[in-house]
């Protein structure tokens, strides 16, 4: 039997004009494309590192929750960090939203567009009883 596939959207999840979905559930599993500092139209909002650092997040949170999900049930997040001296605020900041036992995690510094500071993506598993 082959997991339900589907592609959670609820209407306050920010937009994107770009080819992909914010977030497909296959099964239990959520997997979370890349959530930037970018407002419901999906248009760019620069601010400092922690600014965006919190829209990002605060974003992550809203297509988790379109899953039926929360950022405790996430397993694994791929961080993308435009400076690599934001590392020890990004540290800081991350562990205000994920608490230990954290979850798995990469960073890549210097791989984003001077309009962006931070990116997040994240593979979370929902609970049965969830949409």
């Amino acid at each position: 039997m082959r997991p339900e596939v589907s592609f959670p959207r609820e209407a306050d999840t920010p937009i994107s004009h770009l080819p992909f979905s914010p977030a497909v559930r296959v099964g239990h599993m959520v997997f979370v494309s890349g959530q930037a500092s970018v407002d419901i139209t999906g248009a760019i909002v620069s601010d400092t590192f922690e600014g965006e650092f919190r829209r990002s997040v605060e974003n992550l949170r809203k297509v988790l929750q379109s899953a039926g999900c929360t950022l405790a049930q996430v397993v694994q997040t791929r961080n993308y960090v435009r400076d690599a001296t934001d590392l020890p605020e990004f540290n800081r900041l991350y562990r205000e939203y994920f608490q230990a036992p954290y979850p798995a995690r990469t960073t890549i510094t210097g791989c984003l567009s001077a309009a962006l500071r931070f990116e997040l993506e994240c593979i979370a598993v929902a609970d049965s009883s969830a949409p």
